[in-house]
Protein backbone atom coordinates (compact mmCIF):
# COMPACT_ATOMS: atom_id res chain seq x y z
CA UNK A 1 0.00 0.00 0.00
CA UNK A 2 2.83 2.52 1.25
CA UNK A 3 4.25 1.83 -2.41
CA UNK A 4 0.97 2.34 -4.61
CA UNK A 5 0.74 5.61 -2.41
CA UNK A 6 4.19 6.62 -3.41
CA UNK A 7 3.88 6.10 -6.91
CA UNK A 8 0.85 7.94 -7.09
CA UNK A 9 2.28 10.69 -5.44
CA UNK A 10 5.49 10.45 -7.99
CA UNK A 11 3.33 11.01 -10.79
CA UNK A 12 1.55 13.69 -8.84
CA UNK A 13 4.28 16.03 -8.47
CA UNK A 14 5.49 14.38 -12.19
CA UNK A 15 2.12 16.59 -13.65
CA UNK A 16 2.15 18.82 -11.14
CA UNK A 17 -1.03 17.89 -9.74
CA UNK A 18 -1.46 17.50 -6.19
CA UNK A 19 -3.81 14.98 -4.69
CA UNK A 20 -7.29 15.97 -3.25
CA UNK A 21 -7.25 17.56 0.01
CA UNK A 22 -9.37 15.80 2.50
CA UNK A 23 -10.91 16.53 6.15
CA UNK A 24 -13.21 13.65 7.52
CA UNK A 25 -15.21 12.51 4.48
CA UNK A 26 -15.07 15.62 2.70
CA UNK A 27 -12.59 15.49 -0.42
CA UNK A 28 -11.90 19.03 -2.44
CA UNK A 29 -10.30 18.51 -5.87
CA UNK A 30 -9.78 20.47 -9.13
CA UNK A 31 -9.27 24.20 -7.20
CA UNK A 32 -8.44 26.72 -9.26
CA UNK A 33 -9.29 30.41 -9.85
CA UNK A 34 -8.55 33.23 -12.64
CA UNK A 35 -5.48 35.44 -12.98
CA UNK A 36 -6.79 39.61 -12.29
CA UNK A 37 -7.96 41.06 -15.61
CA UNK A 38 -6.83 44.80 -15.21
CA UNK A 39 -7.20 46.46 -12.03
CA UNK A 40 -9.96 43.98 -10.98
CA UNK A 41 -10.63 44.27 -6.87
CA UNK A 42 -11.99 40.66 -6.64
CA UNK A 43 -11.36 37.25 -7.84
CA UNK A 44 -13.43 33.85 -7.26
CA UNK A 45 -12.27 30.53 -6.49
CA UNK A 46 -13.54 27.21 -8.40
CA UNK A 47 -13.43 24.05 -7.13
CA UNK A 48 -15.11 20.08 -6.58
CA UNK A 49 -16.36 19.24 -3.59
CA UNK A 50 -16.95 15.50 -2.87
CA UNK A 51 -19.12 14.44 0.01
CA UNK A 52 -18.39 10.51 0.56
CA UNK A 53 -19.64 10.06 4.17
CA UNK A 54 -23.28 9.06 4.70
CA UNK A 55 -24.31 12.22 6.70
CA UNK A 56 -24.75 15.89 5.07
CA UNK A 57 -22.67 18.62 5.75
CA UNK A 58 -22.25 22.34 4.97
CA UNK A 59 -19.41 24.42 3.55
CA UNK A 60 -20.25 27.60 6.00
CA UNK A 61 -16.74 29.97 5.53
CA UNK A 62 -14.07 30.33 4.16
CA UNK A 63 -10.78 32.98 3.71
CA UNK A 64 -7.57 33.43 2.31
CA UNK A 65 -4.56 35.73 2.67
CA UNK A 66 -5.35 37.17 -0.92
CA UNK A 67 -7.85 38.96 -0.27
CA UNK A 68 -9.61 41.31 3.09
CA UNK A 69 -12.56 39.58 2.60
CA UNK A 70 -13.93 36.32 1.05
CA UNK A 71 -17.33 35.28 1.15
CA UNK A 72 -19.56 32.07 -0.67
CA UNK A 73 -21.43 33.00 -3.41
CA UNK A 74 -23.86 32.32 -6.51
CA UNK A 75 -25.15 33.30 -9.78
CA UNK A 76 -28.99 34.56 -9.87
CA UNK A 77 -30.77 35.39 -12.76
CA UNK A 78 -32.54 39.46 -12.66
CA UNK A 79 -34.65 39.60 -15.78
CA UNK A 80 -32.22 38.83 -18.50
CA UNK A 81 -29.12 39.79 -15.82
CA UNK A 82 -26.80 37.51 -14.01
CA UNK A 83 -26.02 38.95 -10.17
CA UNK A 84 -23.79 37.49 -8.00
CA UNK A 85 -24.95 37.20 -4.38
CA UNK A 86 -23.53 36.12 -1.11
CA UNK A 87 -24.82 32.77 0.34
CA UNK A 88 -25.30 31.74 3.94
CA UNK A 89 -23.62 28.31 3.38
CA UNK A 90 -23.15 25.76 0.55
CA UNK A 91 -24.47 22.02 0.71
CA UNK A 92 -23.07 19.37 0.30
CA UNK A 93 -25.01 16.44 0.46
CA UNK A 94 -24.05 12.74 1.92
CA UNK A 95 -22.32 10.66 -1.31
CA UNK A 96 -22.33 14.14 -4.02
CA UNK A 97 -20.49 16.18 -5.45
CA UNK A 98 -20.99 19.90 -5.92
CA UNK A 99 -18.93 21.36 -8.48
CA UNK A 100 -18.29 25.12 -7.91
CA UNK A 101 -17.67 26.82 -10.71
CA UNK A 102 -17.93 30.21 -13.25
CA UNK A 103 -21.63 31.50 -13.44
CA UNK A 104 -22.94 29.09 -10.70
CA UNK A 105 -21.44 28.83 -6.99
CA UNK A 106 -17.86 29.71 -6.04
CA UNK A 107 -15.44 31.03 -3.15
CA UNK A 108 -15.60 35.37 -3.54
CA UNK A 109 -11.93 36.98 -2.86
CA UNK A 110 -13.50 40.37 -1.95
CA UNK A 111 -10.64 43.68 -2.40
CA UNK A 112 -8.02 41.30 -3.38
CA UNK A 113 -4.33 42.38 -1.45
CA UNK A 114 -2.62 41.98 -4.96
CA UNK A 115 -3.62 40.68 -8.36
CA UNK A 116 -3.75 37.56 -8.87
CA UNK A 117 -1.08 35.97 -11.38
CA UNK A 118 -1.29 33.15 -13.92
CA UNK A 119 1.02 30.59 -12.55
CA UNK A 120 0.19 31.13 -8.68
CA UNK A 121 -0.74 29.30 -6.04
CA UNK A 122 -2.47 30.29 -3.06
CA UNK A 123 -4.31 28.87 0.11
CA UNK A 124 -7.92 29.41 1.19
CA UNK A 125 -9.60 27.79 4.30
CA UNK A 126 -12.54 26.03 3.47
CA UNK A 127 -14.60 26.04 7.09
CA UNK A 128 -17.28 22.97 6.69
CA UNK A 129 -19.95 22.61 9.54
CA UNK A 130 -19.16 18.52 10.25
CA UNK A 131 -15.75 17.81 8.75
CA UNK A 132 -14.03 21.40 10.58
CA UNK A 133 -11.51 23.63 8.36
CA UNK A 134 -9.71 22.01 4.83
CA UNK A 135 -6.98 24.08 3.91
CA UNK A 136 -6.95 24.11 -0.16
CA UNK A 137 -4.14 25.15 -2.72
CA UNK A 138 -5.54 27.12 -5.53
CA UNK A 139 -3.93 27.53 -9.02
CA UNK A 140 -4.08 30.33 -10.81
CA UNK A 141 -5.03 30.03 -14.67
CA UNK A 142 -4.95 32.45 -16.99
CA UNK A 143 -7.64 35.45 -16.71
CA UNK A 144 -10.45 33.72 -19.50
CA UNK A 145 -9.73 30.24 -17.96
CA UNK A 146 -12.60 27.82 -17.38
CA UNK A 147 -10.90 25.60 -15.52
CA UNK A 148 -9.71 21.62 -16.92
CA UNK A 149 -6.71 21.03 -18.87
CA UNK A 150 -3.22 19.97 -18.01
CA UNK A 151 -2.49 23.47 -16.10
CA UNK A 152 -6.59 23.99 -15.46
CA UNK A 153 -8.60 22.91 -12.87
CA UNK A 154 -6.64 19.67 -11.92
CA UNK A 155 -3.36 21.40 -11.46
CA UNK A 156 -3.89 22.53 -7.82
CA UNK A 157 0.00 23.65 -7.73
CA UNK A 158 2.19 22.77 -5.26
CA UNK A 159 2.35 22.46 -1.41
CA UNK A 160 0.74 20.48 1.16
CA UNK A 161 -2.62 20.62 2.29
CA UNK A 162 -3.64 20.67 5.16
CA UNK A 163 -6.43 20.13 7.73
CA UNK A 164 -7.85 20.58 10.82
CA UNK A 165 -10.88 20.37 13.66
Amino acid sequence: MTRLISTVAAVAVALSVSAPAWAADIAVTDAWSRASAGMARAGAGFMQITNSGAADDRLIAASAPVSEKTELHTHIHEGTVMRMRQVEAIDVPAGQTVTLKPGGLHVMFITLKAPLQEGQTFDVALEFEKAGILTVPIHVQGPGAMGGGAMGGAAMGGGGMKHGH
